[in-house]
C-alpha cells in the first residue's frame, strides 16, 4: 500500500516514515486491501476550515476522514484521506498530562478506522471504535511504532 503523507504544520516535529509504518500496520491488521491512503498533518486553521466546510462546525477537531473506495470490487482502491491536527493533540495532551506524540498517533489510528467503516456517533459504534483504537494502539506500542520526537 502506498501511504502519501503531507506534513503541512509546524507544531509537532514528526518523522513521516513512522506515519507510513503506522498506517500500513493498522490497515493490514484490519484485513483491508487498499492501494493508497493519504494522510495530511495540518494546522489549526486548516482543520477548522475543513470542519466548517464539511460539517458546518468551525471549531478545532482532532481529525477528519474522507473515505473513498470502500468497495472491494475496485481494481485499484484508494482508501481515502485523513486530516490530523497535531496542535489539537498537543493541547489535549497538555491538559491531561499525556504525550502529544501518542495522542497524534491515536488521531491517525482513529482517522484510518473511520476510512475502514468504523463510526463513533452511536454509543454501540463508539464502543467498537474505542476497542479497535485500543487494540491498534497496544499493537503499535509493542511494535515500537508510536510517533516519537
Amino acid at each position: 500500500m502506498i501511504v502519501i503523507i503531507s506534513n503541512e504544520q509546524s507544531d509537532l516535529s514528526v518523522d513521516t516514515s513512522q506515519i507510513e509504518k503506522i498506517a500500513t500496520q493498522v490497515v493490514k491488521e484490519e484485513g483491508i486491501t487498499s492501494n493508497e491512503v493519504y494522510i495530511y498533518l495540518v494546522d489549526t486553521l486548516t482543520i477548522c476550515q475543513l470542519h466548517k466546510d464539511y460539517f458546518e462546525d468551525p471549531t478545532p477537531t482532532d481529525c477528519i476522514s474522507f473515505p473513498m473506495d470502500l468497495d472491494e470490487g475496485s481494481e485499484y482502491a484508494v482508501l481515502g484521506e485523513v486530516f490530523v491536527c497535531p496542535k489539537t493533540a498537543i493541547r489535549y495532551a497538555n491538559e491531561h498530562q499525556m504525550d502529544p506524540y501518542e495522542e497524534t498517533t491515536l488521531y491517525i489510528v482513529h482517522g484510518l478506522l473511520h476510512l475502514m467503516g468504523y463510526d463513533d456517533i452511536q454509543d454501540h459504534d463508539r464502543q467498537e471504535m474505542r476497542m479497535a483504537e485500543k487494540r491498534h494502539m497496544d499493537k503499535l506500542r509493542k511494535s515500537g511504532l508510536i510517533l516519537v520526537s
